[in-house]
């Protein structure tokens, strides 16, 4: 298995390739089709995924290819998915990097929070998929 060790706020679509094992027009593709998959774009218009993108790859990645869902099938699923909410006990467990832009102290907690939330979901959905192995 790769190492999915959080290092970064944002991943370009070649890293998240590389990440999940997933060609880059298979991700582009996936975009089109599940709604929930919606990275944003950074000022060069080149997408920005967040560890919340990547959970819901790694799912649908799951659905498609490990249990032989349609599309169709797993946009029903995906629909229904609702990661359970682990407590993360202290941020120094999961060290968060920091924006390459600067931002300014009340964004900044803004995003702490928001990263925190990515966090969390992320780990639950890694457990998840632990515990299904």
């Amino acid at each position: 298995m790769k190492d999915l060790a959080i290092k970064k706020l944002y991943y370009s679509i070649s890293e998240v390739s590389k990440i999940t094992d997933i060609e880059q027009y298979v991700l582009r593709y996936w975009e089109t089709e599940f709604e929930e998959l919606n990275p944003q774009k950074n000022r060069a218009g080149n997408r920005i995924f967040t560890n919340k993108d990547i959970q819901i790859i790694i799912y649908i990645k799951t659905l498609l290819r490990e249990k032989k869902y349609t599309i169709e099938g797993a946009k029903k699923i995906l629909a229904d998915y609702k990661p359970e909410v682990a407590q993360i006990k202290t941020e120094t467990e999961y060290p968060v990097a920091q924006e390459i832009y600067p931002v300014n102290q009340s964004e900044n907690r803004k995003d702490k929070n928001s990263i925190k939330k990515d966090l969390e979901d992320l780990k639950s959905f890694l457990e998840y998929l632990l515990s299904k192995l």
